[in-house]
């Protein structure tokens, strides 16, 4: 088991590849090193130490797949930032509920999405904001609330732009941000996922470094992961199979994240034919999605060899097409939750067809699994519906 924070699997991963893509967004032209992705980390990681950031706070992330997101999610990991993720569908009163019961400190967020708009939401959620100056926040609701950072060109006098917190950070030193990130141990809490709510309130699921970096390493490994990798990513960053299953498990292979900002079926087809991406994560919805788009046949997608479907049941006929249409013969299913950091089990590359669709795999190593009885709490034998505990 990998015994390292978040931070220096980074720096690790960009002193080996320091050459490799990290992170390519197909419709912005943006293509990032991991020479360069590291640089974009520390001068972010060094922004937030001179915000005021220190180590165990709680910072909210409020976009759609951006790349200022995976940069965040890396520099809050190197100050010991507590990153919370926000449900891009979040409406007022879930936004409110997660700021209080997170203890947030800092809410980055961009203008909005679909019909929602975030800037107009956060003044509903905070008024106090709308006289308050960048960084003096005080909320009689939010007391733990300090500052807004605003993703996007727009102004906002009431907010740090992401640019200015790039700035700010000039005044801290490559020692100083070395220091921070020399004080964490890898069982501190680094990120805060907020379940579905399905029996209740949301609930804030607390993962440590060591829980999501291990994660992430065994799921890359039943992929066959390499740093040759490329990977698309549609599925958003605020959930584990975003933030864990893709950006995480890329860097601690060094292999390549090209993420789609907002799922489109066609944005998706056109950056796999473009950067030759060998994987693809996604739920069996926008797989189908995919297949169905009426100029599928116009892609070469001859590059994929592999990926993850999790999520909901694949019927036999679409997983069929997605590993001969698709050419991801290797195609992974995986099952587990947020609380799990997040996957349990996980088919295997090889396994038959039927096993992909019938099962959900076998445990990942260093995890034991069994089946009870949700009333007794007794074990049951093969084959008998039950409760999976792990």
């Amino acid at each position: 088991m990998i015994e390292k924070t978040i931070g220096d699997i980074l720096d690790e991963t960009a002193s080996k590849y320091p050459n490799n893509d990290a992170l390519v967004y197909v419709d912005r032209g943006l293509r990032y090193s991991y020479r360069d992705f590291k640089k974009a980390v520390d001068d972010l990681a060094k922004g937030l130490i001179k915000l005021g950031i220190k180590k165990g706070d709680h910072i909210s992330i409020w976009a759609y797949n951006v790349p200022e997101w995976v940069i965040l999610q890396f520099a809050s990991a190197k100050v010991g930032a507590v990153l919370v993720t926000v449900n891009t569908y979040y409406k007022a009163h879930e936004l409110e509920y997660l700021l209080k019961q997170s203890d947030s400190t800092t809410i980055f967020l961009v203008g909005g999405f679909k019909d929602v708009n975030y800037v107009d939401t956060l003044y509903k959620v905070v008024p106090e904001l709308k006289e308050s100056s960048p960084g003096s926040l005080k909320s009689e609701k939010l007391p733990f609330l300090k500052n807004v950072v605003f993703i996007g060109k727009e102004h906002h006098p009431r907010m740090f732009s992401f640019d200015e917190l790039i700035n700010i950070g000039k005044e801290i030193t490559d020692e100083e941000l070395q220091k921070r990130q020399n004080s964490l141990h890898f069982n501190d809490v680094i990120n805060m996922q907020y379940t579905s709510g399905t029996t209740g309130f949301p609930k804030g699921v607390m993962l440590t470094h060591y829980n999501i970096v291990n994660n992430a390493y065994w799921v890359g490994n039943y992929m066959g992961f390499t740093n040759k990798d490329r990977l698309c990513i549609p599925v958003p960053f605020f959930h584990c199979f975003g933030c864990v299953l893709s950006t995480l498990n890329c860097v601690v292979y060094g292999a390549t994240m090209v993420p789609i900002e907002i799922f489109d079926p066609l944005k998706v087809l056109q950056a796999v034919e473009k950067e030759k991406c060998t994987a693809l994560n996604g739920v069996p919805t926008m797989f189908i999605a995919e297949l169905q788009h009426p100029d599928f046949d116009k892609f070469d997608l001859s590059s994929l060899r592999t990926g993850i479907m999790a999520g909901a049941p694949c019927p036999e006929e679409i997983m069929r097409q997605v590993m001969e249409k698709m050419h991801a013969k290797e195609i992974t299913i995986a099952y587990g939750l947020t609380e799990a950091s997040p996957v349990l089990t996980m088919t295997k590359r090889d396994d038959p067809i039927e096993k992909r669709v019938e099962t959900v795999g076998k445990a990942l190593p260093h995890i034991d699994v069994k089946i009870v009885d949700p009333e007794t709490g007794e074990d049951l034998p093969p084959e008998t519906p039950g409760e999976l505990i792990a």
